[in-house]
């Protein structure tokens, strides 16, 4: 078992408490929709190179009526980076022991005029501590109203915090998630940020309103565009776009390589890519 000290273990607790009002929501939502589908759990158990126990995690899958694959996955991990994978990885260069905990979240929904989206926030400990993560929303069909009103929640979010926040984590979303060999981006953006260090309480904080906004906007997101009537046209759409998104989180995404560089669960590490997905 992992020995977590008192910053470690309250990211920990709250990275847990925000997968479970996101999952009441979602599951809130389906309802709604004449849908009894709800979140199964899975734990796993991760196991250090080291040969120490090396943490694990819970995965949340629910297949719904509008939700048609979401997964909401929590892991608190914790050992040694494998060698030169370790270089790689900030302030672990010359030290391979490492912590890490978080949440992360993957929704891609029935209705292709419902956005598709994900949200990631975390906490590592290496030589340094910091926090990451960061929302963004990925339509088939964008909206501009949709899309005006996500980014002006985490607008809302960043300036309570910094005003330099928004503008600076917002063209780090969108230089991050583009997709050189197809010259485009993957969705409409939002924010990402990485090694937030400093003050542990104003950066956490800072991270708890990133997810409490999310909670709040994407929800209102799904509700407005779910009983919305769609062409099968409009249905081919969304699984061509979803073929950029899956190989965007195939080749580029370094939350997924640092998955699998550290013995992560495999299913978790890849229930971002959709149920379904076409290309030309």
């Amino acid at each position: 078992m992992l020995t977590l000290d008192p910053e470690q273990t309250a990211a920990r607790q709250w990275f847990e408490h925000l997968r479970d009002q996101i999952c009441a929501a979602f599951e809130a939502i389906e309802r709604e929709a004449g849908s009894e589908a709800s979140f199964t759990y899975t734990p796993w158990d991760r196991h250090d190179p080291s040969g120490e126990p090396g943490g694990g995690g819970v995965r949340g899958v629910m297949k719904g009526r509008v939700f048609e694959k979401v997964g909401v996955n929590v892991s608190t991990v914790g050992g040694t980076f494998e060698s030169e994978f370790g270089k790689t990885i900030h302030g672990a260069g010359d030290d391979p022991r490492f912590f890490a905990t978080g949440i992360s979240l993957v929704a891609h929904m029935a209705n292709p005029h419902v956005p598709a989206v994900h949200m990631n926030t975390r906490f590592l400990v290496t030589t340094k501590r910091w926090f990451g993560g960061g929302a963004d929303l990925n339509p088939s069909l964008p909206i501009s109203e949709d899309t005006e009103d996500f980014h002006a929640a985490l607008k809302t979010a960043c300036d309570a915090h910094d005003p330099d926040h928004y503008p600076r984590f917002k063209k780090w979303a969108d230089d991050y998630f583009y997709i050189p060999h197809r010259k485009v981006h993957r969705g409409v953006g939002g924010i990402f940020y990485d090694h937030l260090e400093g003050a542990f309480a104003d950066n956490f904080a800072f991270t708890q309103d990133v997810g409490s906004a999310f909670l709040d906007i994407y929800p209102k997101i799904v509700r407005r565009r779910m009983n919305m009537p769609f062409t099968d046209a409009e249905m081919a759409a969304r699984n061509e776009w979803r073929g950029r998104y899956a190989e965007f989180n195939l080749v580029y995404d370094r939350g997924t390589l640092f998955g699998l560089k550290t013995g992560g669960n495999i299913d978790a590490i890849l229930m971002s890519l959709p149920p379904v997905a076409t290309w030309g």
